[in-house]
């Protein structure tokens, strides 16, 4: 039996299109046996199993940013681990490595190319991580995807970002639909929504600035989804006890009812958030993540050039933001229609699985 072993984890923004792949590779090959590779402590713990796939883990072994002890053992620990792939890949007959990036896939890279089988590399962000530009450099022209147009990474396509056929699928002209989904999510139909997220780890000074202006919200007539991350919304929920239209959710299973029921999204610029709300055609104002390598700003920066998004950089977020800049948006349809518009025409691409499901595919034949 043919085995592709997906290499990714750590953030949804990693996992999720990892998962997406793996869905089209067993929808094209159902004989092919699909499992991914993660730490045990990721949040691919959790969600890798639940989506269906086997998770097989191995430690996580960031290296270390400064000199100190760690950075002494860093050498043996990663080599360990690229032993330890490379006894998966014999033990599973792992006929293809596909990474997507975090702390798993240097060592899944280094151990593909030493077992001398192919390897397929999925960027997310505009800006490459250093996980997939090493992996560019181990893998062939023509196997590397990127999400969005101006990602410099050696030997890439375009495919766009993996994402579930929900949302690819997802028509927010059909208010029925809508209206279903403001009814699973507890909404009224006579509001408009704002729904707020940080993403999977949340985001501190969002829940913040909200915390303070949640009374203006509903003072103002607009209702909010505002989905706080595990562990993050205790001070907002009970701050918005008393307020019937100010939703606090720790997560919501499936996203693109999210998507469909937002009138606006305030959320971070990690890779998915932003193709999806583009494919989706959700006005958003971004947030970018103030640290890493700038990767969120870049991310959301296309889209802030067509007219689809609005950037607030992160030191700059507030309750001021919230109710001067937001608040005035959400209940301006005329512009709301502009921004979706322009989301949908950059026509991101929206088949990104299949098409790196395809280059799987090449590879193993070639």
């Amino acid at each position: 039996m043919t085995s592709i072993l997906l290499a990714g984890g750590g953030t949804t923004g990693h996992i999720s299109p990892m998962l997406a792949i793996g869905r089209r590779l067993r929808e094209k090959h159902p004989d092919w046996d699909i499992v991914a590779l993660g730490t045990a402590d990721g949040l691919e713990a959790e969600i890798v199993p639940r989506a269906g796939f086997e998770l097989l883990t191995i430690d996580k072994v960031p290296m270390p940013r400064t000199i100190s002890p760690a950075l002494l053992k860093f050498p043996g620990r990663f080599a360990a681990n690229v032993s330890e792939v490379k006894r998966i890949i014999s033990a599973r007959n792992v006929a293809a490595v596909v990474g997507v990036g975090g702390y798993v896939c240097p060592p899944a890279f280094l151990a593909a190319r030493q077992a001398k089988i192919p390897l397929i590399v999925h960027e997310a962000n505009a800006k490459p991580g250093m996980a997939n530009r090493l992996g560019a450099m181990l893998t062939t022209d023509g196997r590397v995807g990127i999400t969005f147009p101006d990602t410099k990474l050696r030997g890439s396509t375009l495919v766009g970002m993996p994402m579930p056929s929900e949302i690819t699928g997802l028509d927010r002209g059909d208010e029925a639909q809508r209206a279903d989904f403001r009814a699973d999510l507890g909404l009224r139909d006579d509001r408009p929504v704002l729904v707020v997220t940080g993403g999977s780890s949340g985001a501190q000074k969002i829940n913040e600035a909200f915390l303070d202006s949640a009374a203006r919200c509903q003072e103002k007539g607009v209702q909010v989804l505002h989905i706080t991350g595990a562990g993050k919304g205790e001070a907002l929920r009970e701050a918005t006890r008393e307020l019937p239209d100010y939703h606090v959710v720790d997560y919501v299973d499936g996203m693109h009812r999210a998507y469909a029921v937002a009138d606006l999204l305030v959320a971070r610029s990690g890779a998915a958030t932003v193709s999806e709300a583009t494919v989706a055609g959700v006005p958003a104002v971004y947030v970018p993540l103030a640290i890493g390598n700038g990767e969120q700003r870049l991310n959301a920066a296309g889209s802030v050039r067509a007219g689809a998004s609005l950037m607030v950089d992160n030191s700059d977020f507030s309750r001021t933001t919230v109710e001067e800049t937001i608040l005035p948006l959400v209940t301006d349809r005329a512009r709301l229609g502009q921004m979706s518009r322009a989301a949908l025409a950059l026509n991101y691409p929206t088949d990104a699985a299949a098409r790196m499901a395809a280059i799987v595919t090449r590879a193993l034949e070639g």
